[in-house]
């Protein structure tokens, strides 16, 4: 393990592999990727169906092909890259404190990308009460079971939510010769985008809209799930329970180090080039918002990694200090959060379904505007013009 590197980069998912391929690619000397998990891939080395590497490779493929593929592309790139070691503190310098077999040490870099993707929001996390028997997951849990143990957890599960995650679990399940008893969603619509609700629909299953998952039932195993729905409180008969998406940053290094964090993503604060409140630190992927897809994490990652090259050039602007700042209660959150070049691509999502016009003002003055309609977990693109001066995005709703 090196005591001093050019970028180190935590993570070794689409994002953190693609910056560190890129890097290499753009002539950067010795690029260092860790991860906890025993192999390199993210989230998509437990997802055993497509597609994926529509956007990377052209072609359709199964997440674990997709994860192999990105990290054998590090490699020949002349990526390190060094899986089963947890980053425990990220200190100025940039220094990183690391934990392996080998005991705890400190790493030195001239640039540090974090890329440690997203989780799940747990069932305490939403607040469901009932009793706690085995047969509770998340998605992610799911998929390590059936794909990298080939086990098949229970028979007949209840899926809670409808992002696309959601139905990543119900493939899951028919791939392992479980067969969900229902999805439950207490929003009026299902989270993803059409056609993806079709799925239920082609396979058998129920998907009940506008209802809520109240308690879970059982006591070594799952036997029950307490649903409210609009016809009142009912019973379903189900051996387990998968508790899918509210994806939030998997920030826990960023909550516990000197660098600023926003509260509206959950994510580290960033500027246009990726930068953090320390500049010596970038961030890339779902750890800066939940959640994108494996694609755009990797295009975002060969973007901030090309920001990188030249910040270990010093031909980056400095840092700025025009902040981007929402107005209009449907807004949830922007980012990046910060000015950092000229000319700037932003991302949005709403809190609830909304339709008015975005106003986007520099300065208190508009420069540019849309009309919008938009639900919750929507992706939502928006180019500022290269103008100086504080941002404020703001929502007219009704108009």
């Amino acid at each position: 393990m090196p005591r001093e590197v050019d970028v180190l980069i935590v993570g070794a998912g689409p994002a953190g592999l693609a910056a560190a391929t890129e890097l290499r690619r753009r002539g950067v000397g010795l690029v260092l990727v860790l991860d906890r998990e025993p192999a390199p891939g993210g989230i998509p080395r437990h997802c055993g169906h497509s597609p994926y590497g529509l956007r990377e490779f052209r072609r359709p493929m199964t997440g674990p092909a997709y994860a192999e593929r990105l990290a054998e592309e590090a490699v020949a790139a002349g990526v390190e890259i060094r899986c089963g070691i947890s980053v425990m503190s990220l200190l100025p310098g940039p220094v990183v404190e690391i934990s392996s077999n080998a005991g705890v040490r400190r790493i030195a870099a001239r640039r540090v990308l974090l890329a440690t993707g997203v989780r799940e929001t747990s069932r305490a996390g939403r607040l469901i009460g009932g009793s706690k028997p085995g047969g509770v997951m998340n998605t992610g849990a799911l998929q390590g079971l059936v794909y990298l143990d080939g086990l098949r957890p229970f028979r007949a599960p209840l899926i809670l939510g409808s992002e696309l995650v959601s139905f990543s679990a119900l493939l899951t399940c028919r791939h392992a010769g479980a067969r969900p008893v229902g999805m439950v969603e207490p929003g009026p619509r299902p989270t993803a985008r059409f056609p993806s609700a079709l799925l239920p629909r082609l396979l058998g299953v129920p998907l009940w809209l506008g209802t809520e998952l109240l308690a879970i039932e059982g006591r070594d195993r799952v036997t029950g799930a307490v649903l409210r729905g609009p016809e009142g409180e009912r019973r379903v008969a189900c051996d387990g329970v998968v508790v899918t998406g509210r994806f939030r940053p998997e920030a826990t290094l960023v909550r516990s180090s000197h660098l600023a964090l926003d509260p509206a993503t959950g994510g580290p604060e960033v500027d246009g080039y990726g930068r953090c409140s320390d500049s010596a630190y970038f961030a890339a992927g779902n750890l800066l918002r939940p959640v994108e897809t494996a694609g755009v994490s990797w295009s975002e990652g060969c973007r901030i990694g090309a920001a990188m090259a030249e910040a270990l050039a010093d031909a980056l602007p400095p840092p700025g200090a025009d902040r981007i700042s929402l107005g209009g209660e449907g807004l949830a959150w922007v980012m990046p959060q910060r000015r950092g070049g000229a000319a700037l691509g932003l991302q949005l999502r709403v809190s609830r379904a909304v339709s008015g016009r975005l106003s986007v003002r520099v300065d208190g003055r508009e420069v540019a505007s849309r009309l919008l309609t938009a639900l919750p977990e929507r992706r939502i693109s928006l180019d500022l013009p290269a103008a100086q001066g504080p941002v404020e995005i703001v929502l007219e709703e009704g108009r």
